[in-house]
């Protein structure tokens, strides 16, 4: 396994020393998925690369999406090949990268009476996937009869199911994802800062040379210089496009995705189920762990980016639309343990609705020179930084001669990953189990490890071992936050709790239960004051209660 590369913001003004001395050949801005595949792509092809994030890495759209890497069976139905064929070859890329984190997820395509999907239709639409997407070995997909499909899910409508498609896909955690990509990055020289927010370009003889950005914990504000900038924002593209002066012609058109989270005997399917909504849209339910999660709704936002709000109206349509189809299933809006809710930065096009519009990627060069990524899906983010960094390739042979060398993404496995094939992490999460249940730990607990961070565990495990709280499950929390703090540029316990450890939405009730000790070592480790802490917990509380039931707005 690779080293650890530390990666602490208790290094924070070191890291800004870093980027304020040093002229870099490409400023990524945006550490979302997308930002995080570029800074791996460029840094490992040689080049000297910056990161910089507003917020914290994922907090955007990277962290709520629907957690799948798929091959987005609908987009046949758009008859939009080109996509089914990159995205699904992708699939199985990704997995390879990272088998600990994309995870193989069988998912059953429920046939009904008057359903989206006909039989014939799916089998053809199924077989064409397979193809497209170069499936191979027991990910082909089959079709199964009514009585096959009861016995794969005996939740599904008996009167109205007349059969299912059975195929494979995967599931992740796009905020891991993400940040496994850029602690990648790391080992290739890159630089990568969270809590920094562009303010302003540099520009000599009009081109950008580089830009301004405020340290959002001091207030501080710097300078770095840069031969080239990507803008890869997500929803926020278009604010740094105008920063630019350069907000002409195409523009993003924001539609909000929302999520429901249920306990899992609330929901008990055995595999993710892709079914239909009287509507004629397609959802997903996926069991994850301790819980099942539903989604997503996709309608029009032009509202605060900043602050995206799970309304009555979505939950009502979620909770409607998978009552409709498990009959035995009896949802209601008490049941709703966490939800998130994300922005989809697509490209606008006249007089298409939400769900109509291309998941494809695009780049605008402004006259100045500021190359800006938008659209795109989770499952694409690999194959979108190659096809910007070739671009960035061949602008710096034209205009300087350099020759840059050729991806090699698909060969550089990211950080955690020690595994040659999914069957050693699965023999990994057994080993585990052995090494935690006599402290009473769970399969679960080792599950969780080992599917979040692979075979960093081990340095987990080891500051695990040193602790002196008695409760397992705290010291182990302890000893995932030191990490964290250590490697993976945590600040606050929000970055903790939602982004490095998903427990806000596959783990929520453990959060009150673990809060006191964790701010604790937040105390300790940041030497942070009274007020400080009193602030963090009444904004995890805060997030704790925005992300439930409680919080939806029934105005």
């Amino acid at each position: 396994m690779k080293e650890n590369v530390r990666f602490s913001n208790l290094d924070r003004s070191k890291i800004i020393q870093k980027l304020t001395k040093t002229k870099f050949d490409l400023v990524i801005i945006g550490g979302g998925i997308t930002g995080g595949g570029i800074a791996l792509d460029a840094a490992s092809r040689g080049l000297k690369v910056a990161l910089l994030e507003k917020r914290d890495f994922a907090s955007g759209t990277s962290s709520k999406s629907t957690k799948l890497i798929h091959g987005g069976l609908r987009y046949l139905k758009q008859f939009d090949f080109w996509l089914v064929k990159e995205v699904g070859s992708e699939r199985a890329i990704v997995h390879k990268l990272a088998p600990h984190l994309v995870l193989p997820e069988k998912m059953l395509l429920p046939l009904i009476d008057g359903g989206s999907y006909g039989k014939w239709l799916t089998s053809i639409g199924l077989k064409v996937y397979d193809i497209l997407a170069q499936v191979s070995g027991d990910d082909k997909r089959k079709m199964v009869e009514k009585k096959e499909a009861l016995e794969l899910e005996p939740l599904l409508p008996k009167k109205k199911l007349k059969g299912a498609g059975y195929y494979a896909e995967y599931r992740t955690d796009d905020a891991r994802l993400t940040i496994e990509n850029i602690k990648t990055s790391l080992t290739f020289g890159a630089v990568a800062l969270n809590y920094a927010e562009v303010t302003a370009f540099d520009y000599e003889e009009d081109i950008i040379s580089g830009l301004h950005f405020r340290d959002s914990i001091t207030g501080d504000e710097f300078k770095i210089k840069s031969k080239y900038v990507i803008n890869a924002a997500g929803p926020w593209v278009d604010e740094l496009r105008s920063l630019n002066n350069s907000k002409k012609g195409k523009r993003l058109h924001l539609t909000k995705g929302v999520h429901l989270v249920f306990p899992f005997e609330k929901l008990p399917v055995r595999q993710s189920v892709y079914f239909d909504v009287p509507d004629g849209r397609m959802i997903f339910a996926i069991p994850r762990g301790k819980i099942t999660y539903v989604g997503t709704t996709d309608t029009n936002y032009d509202q605060d980016k900043d602050n995206i709000k799970l309304d009555l109206a979505d939950a009502l349509y979620l909770i409607s639309a998978v009552n409709n189809m498990f009959p035995k299933i009896n949802l209601e809006m008490d049941d709703i343990i966490s939800s998130w809710a994300g922005l989809r930065p697509l490209i606008h096009e006249e007089g298409k609705s939400a769900s109509e519009l291309s998941r494809k990627d695009e780049i605008f060069i402004s006259d100045s020179g500021l190359i800006s990524m938008a659209g795109g899906k989770l499952t694409g983010y690999r194959k979108m930084a190659e096809r910007v960094v070739n671009l960035l390739s061949k602008k710096m042979e034209e205009e300087e001669g350099i020759k840059v060398p050729e991806c090699t993404t698909d060969q550089i496995p990211l950080c955690g990953n020690d595994f040659r094939k999914y069957k050693h992490v699965k023999k990994y999460i057994l080993e585990i189990f052995e090494r935690i249940k006599k402290d009473g730990l769970t399969e679960y607990d080792a599950w969780y490890l080992v599917t979040t961070y692979g075979k960093q565990t081990e340095t987990i495990l080891q500051d695990y071992s040193i602790q002196k709280e008695k409760d397992p499950h705290v010291r182990m929390a302890i000893a995932e936050l030191h990490y964290g703090i250590n490697y993976e540029m945590i600040t606050s316990p929000m970055d903790f709790f939602i982004r490095r450890t998903g427990r806000l939405y596959f783990d929520i009730e453990s959060i009150p239960l673990l809060l006191d000790r964790i701010l604790e070592e937040f105390k300790s480790i940041f030497k942070s004051d009274d007020s400080q802490i009193l602030l963090w917990k009444e904004k995890i509380m805060q997030e704790i209660h925005e992300h439930s039931i409680f919080s939806i707005d029934r105005v």
